[in-house]
């Protein structure tokens, strides 16, 4: 054996590693790994594919049957046929109760006594209009206390 003929015995290429882990998500090499997922509590709804997207098409079901997930909630009535169309509101479509409540802010309460005396004298009202007119009672009472207040304050100077 010469010179030019030795070779160095007992090393050997690397074994192959792992590649390295770059980035912040990576986790630690000694940390135990997450645990296993529980099952999903029961009573919960959980998604599923809409009847027929994953299954082929079979006999069709009875009636009054609902798919696994798309249950009808007993007890609720469904609404078929035309939808009813109610008529528009007055005053840009909010009514005239929360039209008054709006403009007595600026006109010094008024409005609030004329909406108090509708929903009182009026015989037939929208049920959507009540709302405001309520507001317009409620404020009007509280300006009714604001202004007794505030007229026999400073009136007991002796």
């Amino acid at each position: 054996m010469g010179k030019g003929d030795e070779k160095v015995s007992g090393t050997s290429n690397p074994p192959p590693s792992a590649p390295p882990q770059y980035g912040t998500f990576q986790g630690v090499a000694n940390y135990p790994p997450p645990p296993p997922r529980p099952e999903p509590a029961i009573g919960f709804p959980q998604p599923i594919p809409p009847p027929g997207a994953s299954e082929p098409p079979g006999p069709p079901p009875p009636p009054g049957y609902y798919p696994p997930g798309y249950q009808a909630v007993p007890g609720y009535a469904v609404a078929e046929g035309r939808p009813v169309r109610e008529r528009r509101l007055p005053c840009c479509g909010i009514g005239c109760g929360w039209f008054l409540f709006i403009i007595g802010f600026f006109l010094g309460a008024i409005p609030w006594y004329v909406g108090l005396l509708v929903l009182m004298c009026g015989r037939s009202l929208d049920y959507r209009e009540k709302p405001g007119l309520i507001a317009c009672t409620v404020a009007a009472i509280l300006a009714t206390i604001a202004i007794i207040i505030g007229a026999t304050k400073g009136t007991h100077e002796w």
